[in-house]
């Protein structure tokens, strides 16, 4: 087992976590983020999915030594991460109801 490699990535994923969770439960959002999202929950959603990836990844990296099943865990693990990545993305943007908009 690659500790050197497994303990950082999983407390870099905690701290996603963490994150993640109180972006669901209370809207809050590290200082940094506040100003591009819109979303708090939404954003919360998908650092929980991306901490969970990681997590994924790092299992099948470290502990199964199948190479055909550490390939496949691997990858939806990497469809995971982006799943995550791309709901952080949505949640930048403007949604719901637009007032003022001039189209008809």
């Amino acid at each position: 087992m690659k500790l050197y490699l497994v303990i950082p990535v999983v407390l870099v994923a905690l701290l996603f976590a963490a994150s993640g969770a109180a972006g669901i439960t209370r809207g809050w959002v590290l200082p940094t983020n506040r100003r591009p999202v819109r979303r708090p929950r939404l954003y919360g959603w998908g650092q929980l999915v991306a901490a969970f990836a990681l997590c994924w990844q790092m299992v099948f990296f470290s502990v199964i030594s199948d190479i055909d099943i550490r390939q496949w865990g691997t990858l939806f693990g990497s469809a995971l991460l982006l799943t995550g990545l791309i709901l952080m993305g949505m949640s930048q943007r403007p949604g719901g109801n637009r007032q003022g908009s001039a189209t008809p």
